[in-house]
């Protein structure tokens, strides 16, 4: 199974869908430990995307994942913007000239994805952060192509991977970004950024199913 870039296209326009949905509740999750406002820049910055699309949606999947980093780096305001913006950058990277991706492909390009976003955070597993749905979300997408497994299923356990990581960031206490100012205040809290992380996988998840 392959993914072509219409299906590409239909998984960006299901994050903008999936994150309008979710903008008070991940504005809220915000509230109590930063600056209330990662749902509604969230939704901003997929809406501008959404508004470039006829731009972009005839070109390469690696070009329409670069525009999308771009346009969310220029519109999302907060740490939210640089951060998936590089995210979609350095998948772009990694899918330059691609019409369709095949599981490695894909877990090749959220793995860069991953480590730009490390690079440009500074944060690692464990820090309360969208790195830390990530992480689990792309071992397992490597570790369904090491046991050769269809794409769906890779792309529903990985998306399960990101919410159990997701749920895992309640308990810690904040190392990095506005959260680590409320020091051992911030635990009992779920991040908001390892929450739009897994609302993105889980788009993908659902969009890519069949």
């Amino acid at each position: 199974m392959t993914v072509s870039r219409d299906d590409t296209i239909a998984w960006i326009k299901a994050c903008a869908e999936v994150l309008a949905e979710n903008k008070d509740y991940l504005t809220q999750l915000d509230a109590a430990i930063g600056d209330a406002d990662h749902g509604a820049n969230m939704d901003r910055g997929f809406k501008a995307v959404i508004t470039k699309m006829p731009e972009f949606s005839d070109k390469d999947i690696g070009t329409i994942f670069k525009t999308v980093g771009m346009t969310l780096i220029s519109t999302v305001g907060g740490a939210g913007g640089p951060l998936y913006g590089t995210l979609f950058l350095q998948a772009g990277t990694k899918s330059a000239g691609k019409m369709e991706l095949n599981l490695e492909d894909w877990a090749a390009a959220m793995e860069a994805a991953l480590g730009g976003v490390v690079m440009r955070g500074k944060a690692e597993l464990g820090d309360k952060t969208m790195v830390d749905a990530l992480t689990p979300a792309i071992n397992s997408l490597k570790q369904s192509v090491g046991d050769n497994r269809a794409m769906n299923e890779a792309l529903r356990l990985s998306a399960e991977a990101a919410r159990q990581g997701m749920q895992g960031t309640i308990p810690l206490v904040a190392r990095k970004g506005r959260a680590s100012y409320l020091g051992e205040r911030s635990a009992g809290h779920q991040d908001p950024g390892a929450t739009s992380s897994y609302l993105i996988l889980k788009a993908a998840a659902d969009t890519w199913a069949n």
